[in-house]
């Protein structure tokens, strides 16, 4: 598989090359970013957006504690993003966007930008997805209380980035009754499918998050 596929000239705008990637074990593709990651660094690689899915893994950042992780001893890979421990499994759309900044020590700006190109994603569907203040990534909020649908985790070294996004389009949420998600022990997770009740598939939902990503990511990239 080419590690870049073609891009079209609107893309091209935007300086950030495409790889759609299908499903990749989480490990290896963390090898796969640190070594674009250095290119990207080095001026020698265009910024990259990995599109994935993973197969079902824990991941825990700089700031997970113990009694957040699962106590039947299943595997945890410790990485060294922001934030703290979730789950990464197939229906999960991931994307890790791999840029230089603009603004090279403005992290929380660039989370906040993920924030509103994968609000802007949901809203395609129909569904209300909203920040929260001092709570990273993208939530519901209704009667029913809040609901995490997207996670954010992000690492900034030499003004690049490394990891990103995770959304939940169609994945099995009930792997992730076996942590403290992200640290939040009052809220709850969810998906664009239990959001829409009905079938939604990774396909559907790629379009719309390279377009708003493009966008995104075009603006705060160098």
């Amino acid at each position: 598989m080419p590690l870049q596929s073609p891009i079209d000239a609107e893309k091209s705008i935007t300086k950030i090359a495409l790889n759609r990637i299908g499903l990749m074990d989480y490990e290896e593709a963390l090898q796969l970013q640190r070594k674009i990651h250095g290119e990207v660094v080095s001026g020698i690689r265009p910024n990259t957006l990995l599109l994935l899915e993973h197969p079902p893994v824990y991941t825990a950042g700089k700031r997970t504690q113990d009694y957040e992780k699962p106590t039947d001893g299943t595997p945890v890979v410790n990485v060294d993003r922001g934030g703290r421990i979730t789950w990464h499994g197939p229906g999960q759309l991931v994307g890790y966007p791999i840029v230089k900044l603009l603004k090279p020590t403005e992290l929380v700006g660039f989370v906040r930008t993920l924030e509103s190109a994968l609000i802007k994603v949901c809203a395609e569907f129909g569904i209300n997805g909203i920040r929260i203040d001092d709570r990273s990534g993208v939530w519901i909020h209704d009667i029913k209380g809040d609901r995490k649908i997207a996670a954010i985790g992000i690492r900034v070294a030499s003004g690049v980035t490394m990891h990103g996004f995770a959304l939940n389009v169609a994945p099995d949420l009930s792997a992730f009754g076996r942590i403290v998600p992200c640290g939040i022990d009052d809220a709850s997770v969810t998906s664009m499918a239990a959001e829409l009740g009905r079938k939604i598939d990774i396909s559907e939902v790629m379009p719309v998050i390279e377009k708003y990503l493009y966008e995104a990511l075009g603006k705060v990239s160098a």
